[in-house]
């Protein structure tokens, strides 16, 4: 029993999966530029979305994309900036709707803290 091993593989080395019917997405090749020269091939699948700019892989700096050899100006789309909670809720309501259920609220909780000092009276 000294002679046999237990024989197994090695953890990571192969993989299991066979590429047996496996049809891989149609891709297309980008070229980023970054300030001191550096190009950087990259694909990406035909239907996704290419971004304009990406970490150069060689000094970490910004790079651009290029597109027959132009650079891409980055800079020329509006950015959508997220809206913020005020924002929203003008949506929904008029100012008048929301000055209404603000005096209701107000009111409710004077009166519960009305009703929670005479309480603490009684109790005294």
């Amino acid at each position: 029993m000294a002679d046999s091993t237990m024989r197994g593989m090695r953890l990571g080395a192969s993989s299991l999966e066979s590429e047996a019917n496996v049809h891989l997405e149609k891709r297309t090749k980008h070229l980023y530029e970054c300030a001191q020269g550096h190009l950087s091939q990259l694909t990406f699948s035909l239907e996704a979305e290419v971004p304009e700019t990406w970490e150069c892989k060689s000094c970490g700096k910004t790079a651009i994309l290029t597109i027959d050899g132009v650079k891409v100006d980055p800079s020329h789309h509006d950015e959508k900036t997220p809206r913020s909670h005020w924002e929203m809720l003008l949506e929904r309501r008029s100012i008048e709707e929301l000055q209404e259920l603000l005096d209701e609220q107000l009111d409710s909780l004077r009166a519960r803290r009305q009703a929670a000092a005479a309480n603490a009276r009684k109790a005294s």
